[in-house]
């Protein structure tokens, strides 16, 4: 299990997703498990609750994940992804509501410095004051 906060990007589009986790790569490094998803099961636009699971799972540790979105719908097929979750996960994931790109930056970069998830999803989230 890793000793940071993971995250997780979710957005519509596949190029979008993949771009902004390699963003947030280049930026922070590997030491933050990074995951993303994006598009339909048929490869088109939109996003998939089993792929958001998946995403989840994949970067799942002991100081929990945080989850960025792109649009409505892909928070919320990220709240039945968490919600088909064991119960003690759920309460270690959270939704932040920041711009994809900037947030996952942000989020990252307090995760990699230790930050809680409460201060992950705090850092994110400042992009909205």
């Amino acid at each position: 299990m890793s000793d940071f906060v993971g995250i997780v990007i979710v957005s519509h589009s596949p190029n979008v997703a993949k771009g902004t986790a390699d963003m947030v790569r280049e930026m922070v490094g590997d030491e933050v498990k990074v995951a993303y998803c994006g598009g339909n099961a048929d490869g088109g636009l939109g996003t998939d609750v089993a792929a958001i699971h998946g995403a989840i799972d994949s970067v799942f540790g002991a100081q929990g994940v945080a989850v960025l979105v792109d649009l409505g719908g892909a928070e919320t097929n990220s709240e039945m992804a968490i919600e088909m979750m064991d119960e003690e996960r759920q309460k270690a994931i959270v939704i932040c509501n920041a711009p994809i790109v900037e947030g996952a930056v942000m989020a990252a970069t307090e995760a990699a410095g230790g930050g809680s998830l409460d201060e992950v999803r705090a850092t994110a989230e400042e992009f909205l004051s």
